[in-house]
């Protein structure tokens, strides 16, 4: 029981880590480019920004994911 306790509270840990990095990274891939991204996906309906940016998520996401994970 304690192990799976530990196991539990590393995994929150680690997936903590994990959404904070993801964060930080993505707020310094929205200031590298040009203007806002969200205002370009959510007031100019921007689709080709969105899936740049869907696809920066998904890269960075891979490589947290893949520091965390070893």
């Amino acid at each position: 029981m304690v192990t799976s306790l530990a196991t539990f509270l590393n995994t929150l840990l680690y997936a903590g880590v994990g959404i904070f990095v993801f964060l930080v990274g993505f707020f310094i891939l929205d200031k590298l480019t040009p203007g806002k991204l969200w205002a370009e996906i959510h007031d100019q309906r921007n689709i080709g920004v969105a899936i740049v940016a869907g696809a920066m998520a998904l890269g960075l996401a891979i490589i947290v994911a893949a520091a965390i994970h070893g």
